[in-house]
């Protein structure tokens, strides 16, 4: 086997809540964010492992010092345990997509489009021993490359800490080209609890609840349907309705996503505009927002008119994207990473 086929490519998108990888290999995964270890000896002895990953982490939190290391799509800042906890998350990543492939690795990182600068070492760093050969680039634009979208679009990659625009032009995005807000799935999360709490102050849920209930029952506009939980009161099971609290808070994204993307529209060249409007292109789990497509055609109708879509593949856009840039790239685009570091 000659070195080229023995190399396995990797894209990943690496995100807040959910981190995705696609691979040279066929292997797809997407994990939730969170790393945790036992909290005590007892705790070791029932979940019978050093370091729970994803889901599991999540389903055994109580036993757990549980990390969910990134914030708006960054490795939180002075905390060794969360630099560690990125490194478990991204080496589970790897692992999942090895399935049992012994060979060199290389790997495509999104980040948040105005990231770049900040977790360029630190990715680095991280990385170290558990990729060979790395790039870092945008999320929009491994979006756009892996959907060919790289002229005369816009992408808006909806994600848990951070929402990222990018408009392509033929060529890779300048910091002109890319905008990063922190109103996002985090922030809708945020507002329901509180709505929620303020509506029902009798009622206990965590954000674990309320993040599930967003992801089932998100939605702009007019509902189609009430939208009813159930959660306990003074220990007893009750039914609520949230779709007023919902509405509001998955809402609560327009005003800053619709200003950003006519801000990016009036910023290309004039010739150009009409045929970026009509070639906007959503993708990240919270884009899967029900209406979220036609209330933001309808903030493009104050300048013309345009076209929104979303990917097919919102979850694995990024890491598809990533995976379709690792292919295709020169060697002279690739880091190189030692096992020291820099």
């Amino acid at each position: 086997m000659s070195a080229k086929e023995n190399l396995l490519y990797v894209g990943i998108d690496l995100g807040t809540s959910q981190s995705a990888i696609a691979a040279s290999n066929g292997e797809r995964h997407v994990v939730d964010s969170f790393v945790g270890w036992p909290v005590d000896m007892v705790a070791r002895k029932v979940v019978k492992k050093p370091v729970l990953v994803g889901a599991e982490a999540l389903e055994n939190r109580t036993l757990l010092d549980l990390h969910r290391p990134l914030e708006q799509g960054l490795v939180k800042e002075g905390s060794e345990k969360d630099l560690a906890a990125v490194r478990e998350l991204l080496s589970h990543l790897v692992g999942l997509a090895r399935n049992g492939h012994g060979g060199p690795v290389r790997a495509v990182v999104g980040v948040p489009a105005e990231a770049l600068r900040v977790n360029k070492q630190q990715l680095r760093d991280i990385l170290r021993g558990i990729v060979d050969g790395l790039m870092i680039v945008s999320e929009p634009f491994a979006v756009a490359y892996g959907e060919e979208a790289l002229l005369h679009t816009l992408i808006v990659d909806i994600g848990a800490g951070t929402t990222d625009f990018c408009v392509m032009k033929g060529r890779y995005p300048t910091e002109e080209d890319q905008r990063t807000l922190t109103k996002a799935g985090d922030s809708v999360d945020e507002l329901l609890a509180k709505l929620i709490a303020d509506r029902h102050p009798e009622v206990q849920f965590s954000p674990h609840m309320v993040r599930s209930w967003k992801e089932a029952h998100a939605f702009v506009g007019e509902p189609g349907e009430r939208i009813r939980v159930s959660a306990p009161a003074h220990g007893r099971p009750v039914e609520i309705d949230i779709t007023d609290e919902l509405r509001a808070a998955c809402e609560s994204l327009l005003p800053p996503l619709s200003e950003t993307l006519l801000d990016l529209v009036a910023a290309v060249e004039p010739e150009y505009q009409e045929r970026v409007r009509k070639n906007v292109f959503l993708s990240g789990r919270a884009s899967l927002m029900r209406g979220l497509d036609r209330a933001l055609e309808g903030a493009l109708a104050e300048i013309g008119g345009g076209r929104v879509a979303r990917v097919a593949d919102p979850v694995f856009a990024g890491a598809a994207g990533s995976l379709a840039l690792a292919l295709e790239a020169d060697a002279n685009d690739w880091e190189k990473l030692s096992t020291q570091p820099s």
